[in-house]
């Protein structure tokens, strides 16, 4: 058949036959009078080669499968090449689908700050937290990265760390302009991972339970945790539900609010230190661990 009964047929172009030509997938005989002729199998083989492309293949990776129709396999799927190739389109789906997901959890972030937003101009060093120490946690409810309710009037017995951070960049996802001048935004896993790392330290010091908390939503903070591997859960505060109560300091960046770094310890329900702020963050958790640590000297020294 001649290329255009084949186009025809097959419900594609011209011009994309003469590329499946060029690259030697669908290759026609040459007829004496300079023609091109397409044998019967070439249907299959552009029917093949559209279905995978519809499923996310690109031409050069249907290369495999249209190879077996012309050798005269029926079954094209079961070669250790197509199982590859399948694989690896999988795989990049995959990397596609998490970048797709992790623009649409920012454009969430920023429908949730809008409603929340300071005064334009504001700047991590324009607010402080007001005296907050003696004071307990209001009744805050909210679903941790590991799908249990978190109620931060009862957090239970002993103390609690939770760190309080602007935000977190995924690998590969780029942050708005707007925020390229935060500091730490593109690397701001450090202070997840500096919790992470000490996190047996952190323990051991004296503290029960340990949050890092983040204006950012779920979908964003669930992501950090399985990529980092942190030992404790992440608290998604979307709306600054816990600075609206407590007054904690947050600031803007382009069209967002974001909470200024702070850690809270927090004994038996009642605020009992705040770390603000937090010049070095790098040897902030060390700095969290020493006072820790001087805190439980005198129950030591008492044999309580």
């Amino acid at each position: 058949m001649r290329v255009g009964e084949l186009a025809r047929r097959t419900g594609t172009t011209i011009r994309a036959l003469r590329y499946y030509e060029s690259v030697g997938l669908v290759v026609p005989r040459r007829l004496g009078n300079g023609y091109r002729e397409y044998d019967p199998i070439a249907v299959r083989l552009v029917a093949q080669i559209r279905e995978l492309m519809a499923l996310g293949l690109s031409v050069e990776e249907t290369r495999p499968f249209v190879e077996s129709i012309a050798a005269g396999a029926d079954d094209t799927d079961v070669c250790a090449a197509a199982l590859a190739t399948y694989r690896g389109t999988v795989t990049a789906l995959q990397q596609r689908i998490g970048k797709l997901t992790a623009q649409r959890d920012a454009l969430n972030a920023r429908l949730d700050a809008a409603a929340t937003r300071v005064a334009p101009g504001q700047s991590p060093a324009d607010t402080h937290p007001p005296d907050l120490i003696g004071k307990p946690l209001p009744a805050l409810a909210f679903y941790a990265t590991d799908g249990r309710p978190v109620d931060l009037a009862a957090l239970g017995p002993g103390r609690t760390i939770i760190f309080v951070y602007p935000l977190t960049g995924r690998p590969g996802v780029d942050l708005p302009n707007s925020l390229l001048e935060v500091a730490g935004a593109l690397r701001n896993t450090e202070q997840p991972t500096w919790f992470r790392d000490h996190h047996a330290e952190l323990r051991t010091a004296g503290a029960d339970r340990v949050y890092g908390l983040s204006a950012q939503s779920t979908g964003y903070q669930r992501e950090l945790v399985h990529r980092l591997r942190l030992p404790y859960p992440l608290i998604p505060d979307p709306r600054l539900s816990l600075a609206a109560a407590l007054g904690l300091p947050t600031f803007t960046a382009g069209d967002m609010t974001l909470y200024e770094r702070l850690t809270l310890v927090i004994a038996d329900d009642v605020i009992e230190h705040v770390f603000h702020p937090i010049h070095y963050p790098a040897s902030h958790t060390l700095d969290v661990m020493r006072w820790l640590t001087k805190k439980r000297l005198p129950d030591a020294r008492s044999g309580g």
